[in-house]
């Protein structure tokens, strides 16, 4: 009687065993397509623009990466002045988001009273959800006039220093590779701070603890226990946000003065690549159109490769925290 009973449940088993194997198997396909799909929609999209920008990719090489020329009447076009633009304002955002992104995330995770940590978060994250073109028309409308009226003070006062003084002379236009940056820089703030605050929040409270009682000040704390536990989500965090920059469009368009000229100073017009798209595209044809398509693959190259860096970065730091 007992070996007849436990053959239904022997059965029931190893049909459930079964299932189990088949609903796994295809749960693996599943996720193996998914990441596939997105790679295969990312490499697609880099091939279609490579082959977009063929006619001048394939024609003029390194003539067409290396030069600033840009004349759609005598099909006369070079990336130049778009990369350098892109990687200037980037970097401006970069350098003036960073530290005030640290900032707003040390006071909301380390200082701020429980009742200001809320309403301040809650800012952050409304920050993040304006459109860019919102904030392309408020620095167009309001900041740019306020950045041509302190201009002749950087011109008259930075102007002359050493060494960085050819950064801040021109023409107090308002608009300009430092409006850009200036205004970049607030689009990404949102994004690298969220990142960072809630990383600082994985910080196990005993470590701060362990260390306050010890003696430590809140910088002590920050810098040699929240800090070293987080760096390498903090970095990427802020490479998170530097991608966010090299890919903005509509409010760098506003702001930059689509200038194809190459200067040194900041406060002169440039482009960038993603603006110059969006300026010349409707009206492209032949090898404007190629060439501007050109341009939207070596922005994939750009991104690609600060993605690179961030990635080697981060392997780097993972090797260390090893030893």
């Amino acid at each position: 009687m007992q070996a007849i009973s436990a053959e239904p449940l022997a059965r029931d088993t190893e049909h459930r065993s079964r299932a189990d194997a088949r609903h796994d198997l295809l749960f693996r396909f599943l996720l193996r397509f998914c990441a596939l799909l997105v790679l295969g929609t990312l490499l697609g999209a880099a091939l279609s623009t490579l082959w977009g920008g063929r006619e001048v990719l394939f024609k003029d090489g390194f003539h067409f990466l290396f030069s600033s020329d840009w004349n759609p009447v005598e099909d006369q076009y070079g990336a130049l002045a778009p990369i350098v633009g892109t990687l200037v304002t980037s970097l401006i955002a970069l350098v003036l988001a960073v530290p005030v992104a640290f900032g707003v995330a040390l006071f909301l995770t380390e200082i701020a009273p429980n009742w200001a940590r809320g309403p301040v978060s809650t800012a952050i994250e409304l920050l993040a959800g304006i459109p860019s073109i919102i904030y392309g028309m408020w620095g167009l409308f309001v900041f740019v006039p306020f950045m041509a009226s302190i201009e002749p003070w950087l011109n008259d006062t930075l102007g002359n220093v050493p060494v960085i003084g050819a950064l801040f002379q021109g023409p107090p236009l308002g608009l300009g590779l430092l409006t850009a940056g200036i205004v970049l820089a607030v689009m990404i703030l949102p994004f690298i701070s969220s990142v960072m605050r809630e990383v600082f929040k994985t910080v196990p409270a005993r470590l701060k603890e362990s260390s306050y009682a010890l003696g430590s000040t809140t910088w002590e704390v920050v810098w040699d226990i929240v800090l070293p536990y987080t760096r390498s989500a903090v970095i990427g965090g802020i490479f998170l946000g530097l991608g966010r920059a090299l890919g903005e469009t509509m409010a760098v368009t506003f702001v930059l003065g689509n200038s194809y000229n190459i200067t040194s100073s900041l406060l002169m017009p440039g482009t960038s690549i993603s603006s110059s798209i969006a300026n010349e595209f409707n009206e492209a044809v032949g090898l404007h159109r190629s060439a501007l398509i050109a341009l939207g693959f070596l922005l994939f190259v750009v991104t690609f490769i600060v993605l690179l860096i961030a990635r080697l970065m981060l392997r780097q730091l993972a090797r260390r925290e090893g030893r």
